[in-house]
Parts: C-alpha cells; sequence; structure tokens
C-alpha cells in the first residue's frame, strides 16, 4: 500500500485497478473494488489495519466490472453516478463469466463462475459532498470513458483520483465512451486550477501532466480518425487496420498485445456501432 499523502492510499497488487482509500475519523471511504471476490476479502481485511471510523463507503468510479465485481465482497454501502446506478439497475442481478471478450482484465480470472452485483445505494447526479472529516471530499460527474465517469476529488489536499480518464501505458476502454466529453475532461485537468495536484489513475497509480497530454493525443487521433468515417457502418477490415496502427502508441509487454489489440477492436467495433445507429447529437446522452 502507498500512502499519497497523510490518510490518503493507494494499492495496485490487485489485478485490473489501482485502489483507493481515504482514512477518516467517521470511516474509511473506500474507491472501487478487485475484479476477483476472493481479492476485495483479501483487501478488506487489510484495510482493518488502518483505523479510523466505523463506517465504510465504497465509491464507484463507474460501471465496469473490473472496479464492480468484487463490491459485495467489499460488504459495505456503495455510492456511484445515477447513471452508473442505472446501468445496474439495467444489468441482471448475476453476473456471469461469458460472452464476448472486451479486453478487460477481469476475463483472465480463472473460475469466476457467477458473480452478484452490488448496486449503488447511493447515487447523486453532478456532485456529492462526503464531510467525514475536516477537509471535504467531492464526487464530480465528469463522462468521458462512460457515462457515469466520476472524479473524487480532495481539494484541501490537492488529490485527484480520476478513474479510467488516464490510463497509464495501456488502451482505454471506448466501447461506452463519449469521445468528445472525455477530451474536454482531460482538458480540465491540465488547467490551472489543478497545478500542484497529485493525479491517481484506476490504471496505473499516479501520473503526471505529461501522461494527461498522452492520453488526450491519443483520444484526439482516434475520434479525428472516426469523424471522417461517421456516415458508414462499422468496418472489420477498417477497424483491424486501425487496431494494428494505434499498438504502436504502447509499449505494451508481448504477453499483453493480443488483450491490447482485443480491447481496442471490441471497443472501435461498439463505438462505431453506437455512432452510426444513433440519432444525431445523442450517441451518448
Amino acid at each position: 500500500m502507498q500512502e499519497i499523502t497523510k490518510n490518503i492510499f493507494i494499492e495496485d497488487q490487485f489485478l485490473g485497478v489501482t485502489l483507493g482509500v481515504i482514512v477518516t475519523p467517521r470511516g474509511l471511504i473506500q474507491i472501487d473494488a478487485p475484479p476477483s471476490p476472493e481479492d476485495a476479502r483479501s483487501w478488506r481485511a487489510s484495510l482493518m489495519n488502518l483505523g479510523g471510523g466505523i463506517d465504510r463507503l465504497l465509491i464507484n468510479m463507474d460501471a465496469h466490472p473490473d472496479r464492480t465485481l468484487g463490491a459485495r465482497a467489499m460488504d459495505c454501502t456503495v455510492a456511484a453516478h445515477e447513471k452508473t446506478a442505472y446501468i445496474f439497475r439495467t444489468r441482471p442481478s448475476t453476473f456471469k463469466a461469458q460472452g464476448e471478450e472486451t479486453g478487460a482484465d477481469w476475463e483472465s480470472i480463472p473460475g469466476l463462475g457467477s458473480v452478484r452485483w452490488a448496486p449503488p445505494e447511493i447515487s447523486f447526479v453532478d456532485q456529492m459532498t462526503l464531510h467525514w472529516g475536516s477537509s471535504p471530499v467531492i464526487l464530480e460527474h465528469r463522462p468521458g470513458p462512460s457515462v457515469g465517469s466520476i472524479w473524487v476529488h480532495m481539494p484541501a489536499e490537492k488529490v485527484l483520483f480520476v478513474g479510467d480518464m488516464v490510463m497509464k501505458n495501456q488502451p482505454p476502454f471506448l466501447a461506452g465512451s463519449n469521445l468528445k466529453a472525455w477530451l474536454e475532461s482531460l482538458n480540465l485537468l491540465l488547467e490551472p486550477e489543478y497545478k500542484g495536484y497529485t493525479f491517481i489513475s484506476s490504471r496505473g497509480g499516479v501520473v503526471n501532466s505529461s501522461a494527461i497530454k498522452a492520453q488526450y493525443d491519443f483520444l484526439k487521433h482516434i475520434h479525428d480518425k472516426l469523424n471522417k468515417s461517421t456516415t458508414k457502418k462499422p468496418n472489420p477490415a477498417a477497424v483491424e487496420k486501425m487496431v494494428t496502427s494505434l499498438l504502436t502508441w504502447f509499449k505494451a509487454p508481448s504477453a499483453r498485445q493480443k488483450q491490447f489489440a482485443q480491447r481496442l477492436r471490441y471497443g472501435l467495433m461498439h463505438y462505431n456501432a453506437r455512432q452510426y445507429h444513433a440519432p444525431t447529437g445523442t450517441p451518448e446522452d
């Protein structure tokens, strides 16, 4: 476990997601859960040594299975954006480890079987502030990676958890994204008001302004490419060519090349399909 500043920690030893925890006099504010329920129970046990009050709250940065599959094993109240809560309301109550390969990390967990979701019990629309200690913890809606993506903002400590907004040396998940909103949110991170901040990615831990700019450049490249073909049906051959080109942006280990290619392939096909079938102006509302 890495201490970012007093009472704010991150953990990256679990598959798929960098976890966060904020220790307050009222209790622990936890950010995301490991996808494996066994790992989630192990993480929960390790949190018992951190002190703080008796309350527990788990924040879902969005609805992605990599960060929400283990939520029930955390055995506490779950909070998320209203659009994330809506996604859970439209899902079956039990997750089954089968179906399409999306390039997510949970897909490499053996013997996952069926897992019961833990839908958010608390949700918000634009912003929610937690007053669990002397300084506030602010949950802010920042769409981009998904319609319900949020940031967890501690202005007094100058720490900002940005979820999948910035990903370190791996391709993003595009299937449910809004690229225009994503680029706007990334621009915000580069504004003077965030100077001196520590940014925490849900996939890679601490990231700096160079990583934010690299993420922006990559998404802008994809956005511009896709805009040239918004009136066309998804073309598997064109997507495959684009995947090969996009993989060169990352110094990925050979063992993960196939996974990252599938992540991009799945994401581009589904993103294109949404653009083609959705009414103009409302593809990702």
